[in-house]
């Protein structure tokens, strides 16, 4: 019950995020970035599910195909005289060249063929993991600007400088989201390597492990940040 993740209780996680961040953000644009994250939650709990079973259809295709290619093989072997009269050694090395060659490429059609599936599934899961890899992206451009020095009232502004009008308590919530934003991405990534082996959609689940980490870990020093202005006594405004 405990181990492996319940895609289901992932999308109400991220369900429950978005309505937080629209009743404390209600104009942010962060509010549309979470509800891009939960259609993405919401599809990879039905898309992780048909990556894991197999393709029936594709594999009884292979199958039919394969003990066709084999039978019209054995037919052309019954049927079609082959002398077996050899004179010459190197007459005897063209002969073998020439079955070398036709055995390496039924063997390449065969392996071909029977790793058709595990390409097909390996394309689609990479492709689903490059939205979730720009949404991480999204979610730090989100929190880039939200500095915690500005809250002191000692920053000086330019004409180029970003509207600050968060309270301490605001900005912090708001990177908190933006945190669990992050995390939540990690998690549904998971969702698609939880019941499907392989190597290469594994490693780039755990490259966007990696990039969310890595957000949240520069999130989490701007709050830190925050709370030290607080024990500090820093000028800011704690009111909602």
């Amino acid at each position: 019950m405990y181990r492996s993740l319940d895609p289901g209780k992932i999308v109400a996680t991220v369900r429950l995020l978005r309505s937080r961040i629209q009743e404390r953000f209600p104009d942010a644009n962060l509010v549309g970035v979470a509800g891009e994250l939960l259609r993405i939650a919401e599809q990879a709990a039905v898309n992780s599910a048909a990556i894991s079973r197999p393709l029936l259809p594709l594999r009884c295709g292979i199958g039919l195909l394969v003990l066709t290619f084999l039978f019209v093989i054995g037919w052309i072997a019954m049927h079609v005289k082959i002398s077996t009269q050899i004179d010459r050694f190197s007459e005897f090395l063209q002969a073998l060249d020439a079955a070398l060659n036709t055995v390496l490429l039924i063997g390449g059609a065969i392996f071909f063929l029977f790793t058709l599936e595990v390409r097909i599934k390996r394309n689609r899961a990479l492709k689903l993991l490059h939205e979730l890899r720009s949404l991480v992206h999204i979610v730090d451009m989100h929190q880039l600007t939200k500095d915690p020095a500005t809250i002191t009232g000692l920053a000086t502004r330019t004409a180029s400088s970003p509207p600050r009008t968060m309270t301490r308590f605001e900005l912090a919530r708001y990177l908190d989201y933006c945190s669990e934003m992050s995390s939540l991405i990690g998690k549904i990534a998971a969702l698609y390597v939880q019941k499907y082996d392989d190597e290469v959609v594994l490693g780039a689940v755990d490259q966007i492990e990696d990039l969310t980490t890595s957000l949240s870990r520069k999130t989490w020093q701007k709050i830190t940040i925050l709370n030290n202005l607080q024990s500090d006594g820093g000028g800011y405004s704690d009111d909602v």
